[in-house]
């Protein structure tokens, strides 16, 4: 009898924690819509009564610069380039930065001899190097694309080799004494180690690659985000240069939260075994 009541209680047990789960993401979805309200409706009070709308514009100006972009097409075509560019540019810089971060991990005389000159370019500014990729590469989409790709590429390198190397070293000892090969025991223990660390590199790096391609675009474009912050900033259009940030703020959020998904869909195993 008492097993027959424990398992009428076990599903019980997980519909109340599952309904649990659910009244504390509607609770957190509703402080994050009322911070929103607030916010916003603070700001369109304090346009024009307390601060100048020169220097702050009003959520009610943004919204109708953003409508008037929207029928005119502009902003599609402006936020297309944008991004293509960045995704272009985070693609290259991701694939590079864990090809290199496992290759160095895996090689520890290989990065000894490289380290000084990986330290190196790791300090330079990175948004300095704009004027010589344009140089190099001209006003066009490369130029973009190289800036956030060597942008990308670090944040994703660092944090895949330091994933490399917290690797426990019992676990490779234990598959070698077993006969495993050097690519099973990459595939088997170290990339599911890493895993976690790559993606971590990777959400570190996207608003970087955001930032790549819109300074780019601001030196030396006719096209894009960066050119029309920078053309609104010109005309001292506050309302214009705000939009054109928000845009920004809603892709940066956008492709945060598909790394996020893809993580834990890659690392589903993980949450499983605990």
């Amino acid at each position: 009898m008492d097993v027959l009541t424990a398992e009428a209680s076990e599903p019980r047990v997980g519909h109340d924690v599952l309904a649990s789960a659910r009244t504390e993401w509607f609770k957190v979805i509703a402080w994050r819509i009322g911070i929103t309200v607030v916010g916003l409706s603070l700001w369109e009070f304090a346009s024009g009564r307390w601060i100048k709308p020169f220097w702050i514009s009003a959520p009610s100006a943004i919204w109708a610069q953003l409508m008037a972009w929207v029928e005119s097409g502009d902003l599609w075509m402006h936020m297309e380039i944008t991004l293509t560019e960045t995704l272009l540019g985070f693609v290259f810089g991701a694939v590079s930065g864990i090809a290199f971060g496992l290759a160095l991990g895996l090689n520890k005389r290989l990065a000894a001899v490289l380290d000084p000159f990986i330290i190196a370019f790791y300090s330079l500014p990175k948004i300095a190097l704009a004027p010589l990729f344009i140089l190099w590469f001209g006003v066009g989409l490369a130029s973009k694309v190289v800036l956030a790709t060597f942008v990308v590429f670090f944040l994703v390198f660092y944090n895949t080799y330091a994933g490399t190397l917290a690797v426990e070293q019992e676990l490779v000892d234990v598959l070698r004494l077993m006969g495993a090969t050097r690519w099973q025991i990459v595939r088997k223990v170290i990339l599911p180690s890493v895993l976690l660390w790559i993606f971590t590199g990777m959400k570190i790096s996207v608003p970087y690659a955001l930032i790549g391609a819109v300074v780019g675009e601001m030196m030396a474009s006719n096209k894009g985000l960066g050119y029309l912050i920078q053309a609104a900033a010109g005309q001292y259009d506050t309302s214009g240069v705000f939009a054109s940030l928000f845009v920004l703020m809603l892709i940066a959020t956008g492709l945060h939260e598909l790394l996020k998904q893809s993580e834990r869909l890659m690392l589903r195993w993980k949450e499983d075994s605990t």
